[in-house]
Parts: C-alpha cells; sequence; structure tokens
C-alpha cells in the first residue's frame, strides 16, 4: 500500500481563484479564507515543520502571474505548487490560445524541474452561466491545452470543467464569477484528493435548490448585471483590475 504524501512547504500561485475571493474571514490576510487556506491547514496537521506562502492576487493575467510569482515560488524551495492562470486571459476579447498556454506550459515547466508536486487546473465549464457562457468553446479549448500541458510536464491535473456539482449556483458567490464559501470547502476537498492526502472535509449538504420564479429571476439578473457585470466591463474599459491595490496574502513561507 503507498503511503500517503506528506508536504512541507507549500506555495500557491494564480489569480482570485487561489487568492480566495469569495470566501471571506476578517481574521486572515487579505480578509480571506479560501479552499488553498483549507487545503494548508490540512496540511500542516501532517508535518511539525510545515511552510505555507500563498502569491495570488485577483485580477492576474497570466504574464503577471508568471512575472512576479514563478520566481518567488522557486526561490522557497516548494515541495508543492498548486497553480492556476489564464481564466483572466480567455474573458478578454480576443486571446491567442495555443500561445497563452504555452507560455504557461514553460513555466508549469520550470516548477516541475524543481521535483515539487505541481498541480494545475482547467476551467470550469461556464454551460448556462451568464456572459461567460458563450465563451464555452473558448473554455473547452484551453482545458485540452492545459491537459496536453499537464501530461507533456509531468504536472498532476485536476480536471474543474469534470466537477459538476458547479453547475449550483450555491457553489458561487454572488458575483457569480468567484466560488462561494461552499465552493472553496468543495475545492480544497477536491485539491487533497487529487493529492492523495487523507482529510476530514466534507461539503455541507444541500436541500434540492427552490424553484425560483421567472420575474425573481429576471430581477435578480438585473441587480446583478449592474452590482458586478457593469463594474467589472468598466475595470476592462479603463485597463484596471480589481487586485491594483492589492499584495500577497502571504508572501513568504510560514505557518498557519
Amino acid at each position: 500500500m503507498t503511503a500517503s504524501p506528506v508536504f512541507h512547504r507549500y506555495v500557491a500561485l494564480g489569480d482570485s481563484f487561489t487568492e480566495g475571493v469569495g470566501d471571506p474571514d476578517p481574521s486572515r490576510p487579505n480578509g480571506l479564507r479560501g479552499w488553498a487556506d483549507r487545503v494548508a491547514e490540512v496540511l500542516a496537521t501532517r508535518t511539525d515543520d510545515f511552510g505555507y506562502a500563498n502569491l495570488a492576487i485577483r485580477g492576474r493575467k497570466l504574464d503577471a502571474i508568471l512575472d512576479e510569482q514563478i520566481e518567488p515560488a522557486v526561490a522557497m524551495r516548494p515541495d508543492l505548487v498548486t497553480i492556476y492562470a489564464g481564466a483572466n486571459d480567455i474573458l478578454r476579447p480576443k486571446v491567442d490560445l495555443d500561445d497563452l498556454v504555452a507560455r504557461y506550459g514553460e513555466a508549469v515547466g520550470r516548477l516541475t524541474a524543481t521535483g515539487a508536486r505541481v498541480v494545475v487546473w482547467t476551467a470550469v465549464d461556464p454551460v448556462g452561466a451568464p456572459v461567460i457562457g458563450t465563451m464555452r468553446g473558448r473554455f473547452a479549448i484551453y482545458n485540452e491545452l492545459v491537459r496536453e500541458m499537464a501530461d507533456v510536464h509531468g504536472a498532476t491535473l485536476l480536471d474543474y470543467w469534470r466537477l459538476r456539482e458547479y453547475a449550483d449556483n450555491r457553489l458561487w458567490d454572488e458575483d457569480r464569477m468567484h466560488m462561494s464559501w461552499r465552493g472553496h470547502t468543495r475545492m480544497a476537498i477536491a485539491v487533497l484528493d487529487v493529492l492523495g492526502v487523507p482529510h476530514d472535509l466534507v461539503s455541507e449538504p444541500m436541500s434540492k435548490a427552490a424553484f425560483v420564479p421567472k420575474n425573481e429571476r429576471r430581477d435578480a439578473n438585473l441587480a446583478w448585471a449592474k452590482e458586478h457585470a457593469l463594474p467589472w466591463v468598466e475595470r476592462r474599459i479603463r485597463g484596471t483590475s480589481s487586485g491594483d491595490a492589492v499584495t500577497a496574502k502571504r508572501p513568504s513561507l510560514g505557518p498557519i
């Protein structure tokens, strides 16, 4: 029987997905918890010398993640790295997916060459989602390229596209772009499972979603567009990001 792995130095890289946006906790750096913190909490129970760093910053596109986070991560000599990148690029009006994932792959190769276990993700299936649901074909192409990238560089793949429970709106924050605390908990379970690390995390049971009348759905969609979609579009037009004034929540290895 193969022993479950023990990790001593875990570095999380990426954007809002990994920073923990959608899972608020005022007691934590940046006021967020998120799936990566939950994973780190479990890993910390398995060794006395565990360190965790989280360099992810919301709004970061691929090039910024590669430029700002890869070398600092390598310098920490991690034995576990998680990296989720490219989602903010996919949402732009124009993107060369082949070039995007080629650059992503070079960085993943740099990380796996250190001997660290590296976990990467496909993107979620946006079917039925407002606005981004129209980009489902683009997401699917990106995902197939990422699957190939993981094979080439020996990374561990977590296939977000196939986690069908994320079709439930309750796993998403009110902005419909980031996971809720339920979604972050479910993702932490998926990460620990793909690593083969035993844990006691469970997804909170949810009753069948209640029926919402058409007029209430319309009103909710209009409110969402005003409060979340339009500000997001305005930031794209201005060339600004929600993470422009944000720093990494855990810039160096330390206990959690």
